[in-house]
């Protein structure tokens, strides 16, 4: 059958006993086939599973399936499909449209891409569609609006984008359970307004705004809004006096932009198990009451401007309690302390807050209560008692540690300074105790690249948020540790907006640091809320922001650390394919990355299909700043150096939304920019990358003194754009794709800027150059 199994199926014989088989009153068909969980893997042949013509159910979830047969859309009479946790890969045919009576399809966890299919639509049965977890692309289709008898969707973590279809709420009577949750959709809370037989919403992660107030609405007892742009006051939700609250058991409206103060209905909600409301932008306000709120298991209050002191809080069910990154003040009250260890996770660090730390490790101390103070009287701890009682014997212990220590220290300066002369190769280098002492009070270093003077008092008092970790404790101290006081020997690159430093941050972080050296007129506060809004900014070609420090005027970005190097690098700066940091000579890429196999340290870039992979995935991370995000965000730094490539390959823009952080020397270009200027700066990228060569600086024995742009456009205009293409790459594809992806930079690179498409008809264009391999 070409599917590798410990069982084999003869499907010319009887069936209907097999373990996992199920057929009519008359023994006479097969109408059910349950093959989950047995190790299939392969394509799956054709006249096998197709020939069961009256099969209505068929399971094959849970296997390693790559490919289904053409024939099994000629499955008429199916009612039930599951091909779940396979991988499948692939666009998902439009004869999906002749399952006229299926009531239940999940195709979730595989590898689909492309658009859902408009033939949906004739799907007038179904009751449960889920496509979660695959890389579908494009709009949700207009057709799925005919599918009026759905009561659970689940289009999670695909690449979904453009708004709901119109009419999406009122076509779905019956639909109780509905899940976007990390896609690129738009939208309003209105477009949910009468889905009134809704229990659970989900729609995190995506880019809807808006009140939140018409999303309380009907049954709901889930809600998850959290990671959009919701805006507005939240105590406006109190006066949707439709909505039943005592039906509420799960409430998630994190990292929105919510305003006023915390007054939803919690005295009527007393079913509530999960409350977090951290990352909005609350008005300065006391612990919020829920006291009533006896069942809650978890409240995540981090960062909602809370002041004054922290209540008793009796509910005994709280397993998850984080009040971080606030003002909240006073001692935290002994009751409260006496639950934290029965509980799974707690967090009260950035307060001002007091306790009696004796029944914590130091290291819970640390991360927990980061900032907080010890009131613990010293008479009342044991380990203090007893090195009062050793006092002698503990000094003499000190001294000798200590100058074994100084000894030791001074044998590994010397060390690392004797191989320091003798590589070039990164070296950390580890602050002495020395050092660390005059980072006390205001500091300055200097570095080959930059000198800039950080006005911190304590470099370990200054905090690193790194967005995904919250609870991790790292400083400024890390960071300087991480980049051996950013030091020549870990600088990556100098950009326009400052330096690039690569580092290690505590539990093997690795990260990309860069330093924002001009000063800001952003306050703290704000520029901090613009790198918190950035990193929530996330796409499959945008590389991540990690995290940020505030360190003195400086400002600091922190992202995931790119393995594979930038295009300025790779194109023009290095041989092909060699890195200056790694040594790349043994290593061999042996996935299949669009026809990048066994690549070797000498071909990165020289295949037309992986180049066009470079465009396209740099074409669709400036589409999605320019359209996806609300206000657009224009890059103002678009070329090579900002297009790196990850572990896998791929392509990722960096540098986005630094422009406003930046400084004042930008205010002029920032007011005369747009849109259309990133799309320019996109249109020489494209060039470069068909061309090889660079902007400015290389030689062109037709004309003298031009540059990349004015030659290749004259090139174009003459219809002999293949003369510009670099012959490294002019044998791996045909010549007029690469002709035609000239004639794209050709229209970015128009003088007049309101001639040049946009990003998103850039995108179009490009994918429609399809380059095989």
């Amino acid at each position: 059958m070409g599917l590798n199994s410990s069982m084999s199926y003869n499907f010319s014989g009887s069936v209907c006993s097999w373990k996992g088989m199920h057929c009519d009153t008359k023994k006479e068909n097969l109408i059910g086939l349950k093959a989950s969980s047995l190790g299939l893997s392969g394509i799956i042949p054709d006249t096998t599973i197709g020939k069961l013509a009256k099969l209505q159910f068929l399971d094959l979830s849970n296997n390693k399936i790559t490919a289904l047969p053409s024939d099994i859309w000629s499955l008429g009479s199916l009612k039930w499909l599951n091909l779940s946790s396979n991988q499948i890969s692939g666009s998902l045919p439009n004869n999906v449209g002749n399952f006229g009576l299926l009531e239940v399809i999940d195709l979730s966890g595989n590898n689909f891409s492309g658009e859902i299919p408009a033939t949906v639509t004739s799907l007038l049965s179904l009751q449960v569609l889920n496509l979660a977890g695959n890389g579908f692309e494009w709009s949700i289709p207009r057709g799925i609006l005919n599918c009026k008898a759905l009561v659970s969707v689940d289009l999670s973590s695909n690449r979904l984008n453009g708004s709901l279809p119109d009419g999406f709420g009122a076509a779905f009577p019956k639909l109780k359970t509905l899940n976007l949750a990390r896609n690129e959709i738009h939208g309003l809370d209105t477009d949910f307004a009468e889905l009134m037989s809704l229990t659970s919403l989900n729609i995190s992660r995506n880019l809807f705004k808006g009140s939140v107030m018409g999303v309380f609405q009907g049954q709901l007892k889930v809600i998850d809004l959290s990671m959009n742009q919701f805006q507005g006051h939240i105590s406006k939700v109190q006066f949707n006096c439709t909505y039943k609250w005592s039906h509420l058991v799960y409430l998630d409206l994190s990292e929105n932009q919510l305003s006023g103060e915390i007054s939803l209905n919690l005295s009527q909600a007393q079913n509530l198990r999960h409350l977090n409301l951290a990352y909005n932008r609350f008005a300065i306000q006391k612990f919020p009451r829920i006291e009533m709120l006896l069942g809650l298991e978890y409240l995540n209050l981090s960062k909602t401007n809370l002041i004054g002191h922290i209540p008793s809080l009796a509910n005994k069910s709280l397993k998850v309690l984080d009040v971080s990154h606030n003002n909240l003040s006073g001692e935290i009250p002994v009751s409260l302390l006496e639950k934290l260890p029965l509980m799974e996770r707690y967090n009260f660090s950035y307060n001002d807050l007091t306790l009696c730390a004796l029944g914590f490790s130091p290291e819970t101390f640390k991360t927990a209560f980061y900032g907080s103070s010890d009131s613990c009287p010293i008479a009342a701890n044991p380990v203090l008692i007893e090195r009062r009682g050793t006092g002698h014997k503990g000094l003499k212990l000190a001294l000798a540690l200590t100058l074994s220590t100084v000894c030791l220290l001074a044998g590994l300066l010397i060390l690392a300074f004797g191989c320091r002369r003798k590589s070039r190769k990164w070296v950390v280098k580890q602050p002495s105790y020395k050092e660390e002492q005059h980072i006390s009070g205001p500091f300055s270093f200097q570095t080959d690249s930059t000198t800039w003077v950080a006005d911190v008092k304590q470099a370990t008092s200054v905090p690193v948020v790194i967005f995904e970790k919250p609870l991790l404790n790292i400083t400024f101290a890390d960071l300087l540790s991480a980049t051996s006081n950013f030091d020549q020997g870990t600088l990556l690159a100098e950009g326009k907006f400052g330096p690039v430093y690569r580092g290690f941050l505590p539990g093997g972080i690795h990260v990309a640091v860069k330093v924002l050296v001009h000063g800001s007129t952003l306050t703290d506060q704000e520029a901090a809320r613009e790198l918190e809004y950035l990193g929530r900014i996330k796409h499959p070609n945008l590389v991540p922001l990690t995290g940020y420090c505030l360190a003195g005027d400086q400002r600091i970005a922190i992202y995931d650390y790119m393995e594979n190097g930038n295009l300025q690098n790779l194109l023009h700066d290095l041989p092909l394919g060699v890195q200056a940091i790694e040594d790349w000579s043994n290593d061999t890429w042996v996935e299949d990355n669009n026809g990048i196999q066994n690549v070797g340290s000498e071909g990165l870039l020289t295949t037309w299909a992986f180049r066009h992979k470079i465009a396209l995935g740099t074409a669709r991370a400036l589409a999605f700043l320019h359209h996806g995000c609300s206000p657009p965000i224009i890059h103002r730094d678009v070329k090579a150096s900002s297009v790196y490539l990850d572990l896998n390959l791929e392509p990722r823009l960096s540098d986005f939304g630094l422009a406003k952080i930046f400084g004042t020397d930008l205010e002029d270009e920032i007011s005369r920019s747009s849109p259309k200027s990133d799309i320019y700066c996109f249109g020489v990228v494209l060039f470069e990358l068909i061309t090889g060569r660079k902007p400015i600086g290389d030689d062109y024995p037709e004309e003298q003194e031009t540059n990349l742009v004015s030659w290749v456009r004259g090139l174009v205009r003459k219809n002999q754009g293949s003369k510009a293409i670099d012959p490294k790459i002019r044998d791996t594809g045909p010549d007029y794709q690469m002709e035609e992806g000239l004639k794209i930079g050709y229209l970015c690179t128009a003088d007049i800027p309101s001639k040049r498409p946009s990003m998103q008809q850039i995108v179009g264009l490009l994918k429609d150059i399809e380059p095989r391999t």
